[in-house]
């Protein structure tokens, strides 16, 4: 059995150089990516001229404009990040179908077996670095037998030995030892200065077997070890790799956590850590190539209707149910037609999309002739079995193909002409206040329901925005009073209701206060819904809100 090698990639300036790649008009010069952090401003991913300006990432942006005038800075968007992430695990496919994304700017690779498609690993090595230039992308590469081992040598290797660290800066040592630093520099008072070793720095490609070489002389935070831990091993002198590969574990883990040792061990190999690829999306796609160009309509139904069946079957075989449907008309010319339908329930039954089809399929253009139909399930969610209480239903279910079989295929004919999201309904939402008793949403994306709750009182049949209503301010409901230009005499009333408004929302509304509704009968045979409000932040008053059938 061949040894793994995984090959980890790491993007350094991956939030940076997506928003150059996208926006082209963006000032030349130093360039910075900036995200709140505890209040503040800070450098997130920054471009190769804002490092040679001295700018490192975690620098609040304050003292990055200080040193860089010309700087210019747009917020991170860790949503759109991630979605460049994904596209980037796409395009690593083609070295390995073994692809697993590492948040935020990371990817890992199984390439045990793929090498030699490319001529060996260094090829490869330098085929993913040439298409990474291609693409405008900075990319550091680490390769060795554990996926531990090539995420350090992406990430410190070309730091040195040291990792960007000498052992001797006064900083980095105990506090203890500091004082006896004076007593090193007798070479300063005439004696031989001490020999200084430069280490070579560590190759990104650990040879197979070579695991324990390439990563012992990096330094202890290449484990992938949280800060606290790396500060904890530092502070009593264990700075590289190589410091730990001798000490007992039981101690190690002790004083420093069982995740150090974890680490430490999946690095070496000791314990498995194997790559987890991303599951491929699911497609539902059918198509039929022709011998001879077709052109009417009815051909085309011909075709649609064999692939339909096709269709449902992948569609049912994975439990799913076609939402969008696209079919693509491919003509002799090289050129293609297509149509996009949508349906108001997910659904593998043929019979409920050929309709759909059938409406549009007149917007077609065979011109020369259409050699190929094809048929795709765009967008497609999961179908939940039913079960059924008895023959009877089950017969009106088969004969309806579904409770609201009708008028979800009614509403995707009209959809059809004038787009699914035109369609919408009433849906009932939870609130006591009476004009936010339902919501209008889109009919063909809201699940049915007829959960509607009963309000305490009766309601009228028709609601408006609140119309003033001349009466004097008092709580008292009066005789007669004018609305709308009108005299209303008052034959009968019921009342009052107090409706209290929601205190934790800021309603402008709803800025006068408690109302005490009252159903008043007038002399011309109206029956209106009048409250009074007793005034909060504005003046009371008596208002007209709806009226009743």
């Amino acid at each position: 059995m061949p040894t793994k090698r995984h090959v980890s990639l790491w993007f350094p300036r991956l939030a940076a150089e997506r928003l150059l790649r996208l926006d082209r008009a963006l000032p030349a010069g130093p360039f910075v990516v900036v995200a709140d952090r505890n209040g503040a401003q800070v450098i997130t991913a920054l471009n190769d001229e804002a490092s040679a300006a001295g700018l490192i990432p975690g620098q609040p942006l304050r003292d990055a404009r200080a040193m860089c005038a010309e700087l210019t800075a747009r917020p991170a968007n860790p949503v759109a990040e991630a979605g460049f992430l994904t596209t980037l695990r796409r395009w690593a496919g083609k070295f390995s179908p073994w692809v697993a994304e590492e948040a935020p700017d990371g990817l890992i690779l199984d390439i045990t077996g793929c090498a030699h498609l490319f001529g060996g690993e260094e090829t490869l090595a330098e085929e993913i670095e040439r298409e990474c230039a291609r693409l405008g992308l900075s990319v550091r590469l680490g390769l060795a037998d554990t996926l531990g081992a090539a995420w350090a040598l992406a990430r410190f290797a070309h730091r040195g030995a040291d990792g960007g660290l000498s052992g001797d800066a006064i900083d980095q040592e105990a506090r203890a030892t500091r004082s006896r630093a004076v007593k090193r520099r007798h070479w300063t008072r005439g004696g031989q200065p001490p020999a200084v070793h430069l280490a070579a720095t560590p190759p990104r490609i650990a040879a197979s077997g070579a695991t324990r070489q390439a990563i012992a002389p990096l330094p202890v935070a290449a484990l992938r070890l949280d800060p606290d831990a790396v500060a904890g091993l530092n502070r009593v002198g264990l700075r590289r790799i190589e410091d730990l590969l001798g000490m007992p574990r039981a101690g190690l883990a002790r004083r420093f956590g069982r995740n150090t040792v974890r680490r430490l061990d999946q690095a070496l190999g000791v314990e498995p850590e194997p790559v987890s690829p991303a599951r491929p999306p699911q497609s539902f796609a059918v198509k039929m190539r022709l011998p001879d160009p077709i052109g009417l309509e009815e051909d085309l139904m011909g075709v649609i209707d064999r692939l339909l069946p096709e269709l449902q079957t992948r569609l049912e075989r994975a439990g799913r149910g076609a939402r969008r449907l696209r079919v693509e008309f491919s003509r002799t010319d090289r050129t293609m037609q297509w149509l996009d339908l949508g349906l108001a329930r997910p659904s593998a039954d043929p019979h409920r999309m050929r309709p759909l089809i059938a409406l549009k399929l007149s917007d077609i253009e065979a011109d020369f002739g259409i050699d190929q139909i094809r048929m795709i399930a765009s967008v497609h969610e999961p179908l939940h079995a039913e079960q059924h209480a008895g023959h009877a239903e089950a017969g009106a279910r088969v004969t309806s193909r579904g409770d609201g079989a009708a008028l979800d295929d009614l509403m995707g004919r009209i959809g059809a002409r004038l787009g699914l999201e035109s369609l919408t309904r009433l849906y009932p939402a939870d609130s006591h206040i009476p004009e936010k008793g339902g919501m209008v949403v889109a009919a063909a994306f809201a699940p049915a329901s007829t959960e509607w709750r009963a309000p305490a009182a009766e309601r009228p049949l028709r609601l408006w925005p609140p119309e003033p209503v001349m009466i004097p301010d008092l709580p008292r409901l009066p005789e007669s009073f004018r609305w709308r230009g009108r005299d209303h005499g008052i034959r009968a009333a019921h009342g009052p209701e107090r409706i209290a408004p929601e205190w934790w929302l800021d309603d402008p509304d709803w800025r006068t206060g408690l109302r005490d509704y009252w159903v008043v009968v007038t002399d011309r045979g109206e029956r209106l819904w009048l409250y009074f409000a007793h005034g909060a932040a504005r003046s009371p008053g008596w208002f007209c809100h709806g009226a009743f059938a």
